[in-house]
C-alpha cells in the first residue's frame, strides 16, 4: 500500500499546523499475490491500480475532512449513476491501539450496479495508530507555545482499484457505455465509395470537439454497416450520401433511443446535442 510512502512525504520535513489538513494522492501501481484460483477477469488481480490517499489533519478538522470525503463519494458514484451503502467497521478481537481509539475507526462502501451484486469499493479509515508508529513518529508544531503534536491519517479510496472498477461498470452498463464514457462514441458510415472524402471531412469536424469518431469505408452495404455498428454499441452511427453531402448534413441514428432515427442533422447541430449530452453527466 501507499500508506508509508505518503507518511515519509509528511515528515520528511517540519511541518506546521497551517499545512493541515495535508491531503496526498496518487493513483499507485499495487500488487497482490492471489492464489491462482482466486483470480476472476478484471475483479481480482495480482496487479492492479488504486486511487489512494491520505489526509493528514488535527483532530479538531476530522468532521468537515469527513464530510468533505463523504461528498465527494456520493457525487462520484452519482455521475456512474450507482447506488451504495454504508456500513460501519468494528472492532475486531486482536486490534492495535485502545478502545476509545476503535470508538472512531472505519467506514466502508458497497456499490451496487444494475444486477443487484455489491462489491466493497469506497473506504474511510481513520488512523492514530501509523502516524505513532516508531519508523514514522509523525508530528506537527501547534499553536500553542510551538508543542509538537500527532496529526490524524484518513485512508481514503473512491474508486479502489480501477480494474475492478471498470468490471463492475462494464455489468453496470450490461456493454452500452453511457455516451460521455465510451469508448465508442461516433461511427461515420458512407452510402457509397463516392463519399469517403466527406465521411472524414465529418469525422475530423466532430474530431475537434473531442469525441472519438470513426470512419466505415468498407464496400458493404450501408444497411450492414449499420448493423455492425449497433452490434459493436456505438452511441451515435452517422450516415452520409448524395443528400448529406450536398447539404452539410448528416443522418443520425442514437443508440440509447432504440437505434431509431433521429433524422438529417446540421453538423453543428449535431455538436451541440453531444456537448448537451455531456454536460448532462456533470
Amino acid at each position: 500500500m501507499n500508506c508509508p510512502g505518503h507518511c515519509e512525504v509528511f515528515r520528511h520535513r517540519p511541518r506546521s499546523y497551517r499545512e493541515l489538513p495535508l491531503r496526498i494522492a496518487e493513483f499507485g501501481v499495487l500488487h497482490r499475490n492471489e492464489a491462482i484460483g482466486a483470480l476472476d477477469d478484471l475483479t481480482r488481480l495480482r496487479r492492479f491500480v488504486q486511487d489512494d490517499a491520505h489526509i493528514f489533519c488535527r483532530e479538531s478538522q476530522l468532521k468537515d475532512e469527513l464530510k468533505g470525503v463523504l461528498d465527494f463519494i456520493k457525487y462520484t458514484y452519482d455521475i456512474f449513476g450507482l447506488s451504495f451503502e454504508v456500513e460501519l467497521s468494528t472492532r475486531p478481537e486482536s486490534y492495535h491501539g485502545g478502545r476509545a481509539t476503535w470508538d472512531k475507526a472505519e467506514i466502508d462502501f458497497g456499490v451496487c450496479n444494475a444486477l443487484k451484486k455489491k462489491f466493497q469499493r469506497a473506504t474511510i479509515q481513520l488512523d492514530f495508530q501509523l502516524p505513532d508508529q516508531a519508523q514514522f513518529d509523525l508530528h506537527y508544531t501547534s499553536d500553542k507555545q510551538g508543542k509538537g503534536e500527532k496529526p490524524v491519517m484518513i485512508h481514503r479510496a473512491v474508486f479502489g482499484s480501477f480494474e475492478r472498477f471498470i468490471g463492475i461498470l462494464l455489468e453496470h452498463y450490461k456493454g452500452k457505455w453511457p455516451f460521455w464514457l465510451s469508448p465508442r462514441q461516433i461511427i461515420v458510415c458512407s452510402v457509397t465509395q463516392e463519399f469517403e472524402a466527406y465521411a472524414f471531412q465529418v469525422q475530423e469536424r466532430i474530431r475537434r470537439d473531442g469525441y472519438h469518431v470513426d470512419v466505415d469505408i468498407s464496400d458493404r452495404s450501408v444497411s450492414k454497416k449499420i448493423r455492425e455498428a449497433q452490434v459493436a454499441q456505438y452511441n451515435y452511427v452517422l450516415v452520409v450520401g448524395d443528400k448529406e453531402a450536398k447539404s452539410d448534413q448528416v443522418s443520425v441514428r442514437a443508440r440509447d433511443k432504440q437505434d431509431e432515427l433521429m433524422g438529417v442533422m446540421s453538423i453543428d447541430d449535431l455538436r451541440r446535442e453531444l456537448k448537451n449530452k455531456v454536460e448532462a453527466f456533470h
